[in-house]
């Protein structure tokens, strides 16, 4: 099921930063926008903006959650500030949650909305400049969870948190670890809390976790920036590359910056392949979920491809999401 980047196509234009994609059934695409909300992709090929308007600062989307009011979260990737924020229909700007067991949170990678309305957050370091947190012996990144018990600290001392699913069954919650390089599983209890922490699987040299999203038979497709890879992980842990597009000289640049505990942000400010940006992140749409679609940090439109298997349905797929401006 290996994919030629070729065959990959395109869709948007023009976005910004477009690191997290969301899909619904209604064909809509949502992706973050950095330059304060979220992009809209309406499936008669429109394209526009919805942006916040009283901020009251420079909110950068990173991760995003599509609720069932047509609201967004938009998690704040700032420069030492953090939080996740909703983004309201109108443009208006309200917390959601700036503070877990008490301390701020710093800046904030991804939020989901799970099958029972909860709200799982990840941070990837508490570290600033974050890409001090780019190194294989440092792990200080943390989840947290929003139920009606509030904002609480669920899981600590991960290796750079990235992205997190709930599997289908509900009762797993997977997790990417992008500088310890690996893929870890916590079971779920009655109460939201996670047990059990393990490693499903570890990832090799160019592969650095970074979006997940799950297919209806319960295996992780796992999105790597640097390498523009698409890795299939399957519940015994094995690994089957769907897609690769890198340069060889220039992975093994940034393999050899990461092994001495040198890595930086020039190590992922730059893509080296012939099509894909640095892919961050895939959702499943279509009419049958077997379209896959890859967010980015350096490209300016998504990639697509017809996946073999059918996506695992989101917590969010059947949610309206906010009306088209007739200016739109």
């Amino acid at each position: 099921m290996t994919i030629d980047a070729t065959e990959l196509t395109t869709r948007g234009a023009a976005l910004a930063r477009p690191e997290c994609v969301l899909c619904t059934a209604n064909a809509r695409i949502y992706t973050s926008d950095w330059r304060g909300g979220v992009s809209v992709l309406e499936p008669d090929g429109g394209q526009w903006s919805l942006l916040a308007s009283d901020a009251g600062f420079a909110l950068r989307p990173n991760g995003i959650a599509l609720m069932p009011d047509g609201s967004f979260l938009a998690c704040h990737l700032g420069e030492t500030e953090g939080g996740v924020y909703r983004l309201h229909g109108d443009g208006s700007v309200s917390p959601f949650v700036l503070e877990a067991d008490g301390t701020a949170l710093p800046p904030t990678n991804f939020a989901l909305l799970d099958g029972r309305g909860r709200v799982w957050v990840t941070v990837s370091t508490r570290l600033a400049p974050r890409a001090r947190g780019y190194r294989a012996d440092h792990a200080d990144g943390f989840i947290v969870l929003v139920d009606r018990r509030g904002a609480r600290i669920v899981a600590d001392g991960l290796g750079y948190t990235n992205e997190c699913q709930v599997h289908p069954d509900g009762r797993r919650l997977f997790v990417n670890e992008t500088f310890s390089r690996r893929l870890t599983v916590f079971d779920i209890d009655d109460e939201g809390e996670l047990r059990n922490r393990r490693t499903l699987t570890e990832f090799g040299p160019g592969s650095f976790p970074d979006g997940l999203a799950f297919d209806a038979q319960g295996a992780a497709w796992v999105t790597s920036i640097v390498s523009n890879r698409v890795i299939r992980v399957t519940d015994d842990g094995a690994q089957a590359t769907v897609i690769e597009d890198c340069d060889r000289e220039h992975v093994a640049w940034v393999e050899a910056a990461y092994l001495a505990g040198g890595m930086d942000r020039e190590h992922l400010d730059r893509a080296v392949s012939r099509r894909l940006r640095n892919i961050s992140s895939l959702a499943f749409g279509g009419p049958d979920r077997r379209t896959a679609y890859l967010g980015c940090l350096l490209g300016e439109s998504l990639h697509a491809f017809s996946s073999p298997f059918a996506g695992a349905e989101p917590a969010h797929w059947h949610f309206d999401g906010p009306p088209r401006p007739e200016r739109a």
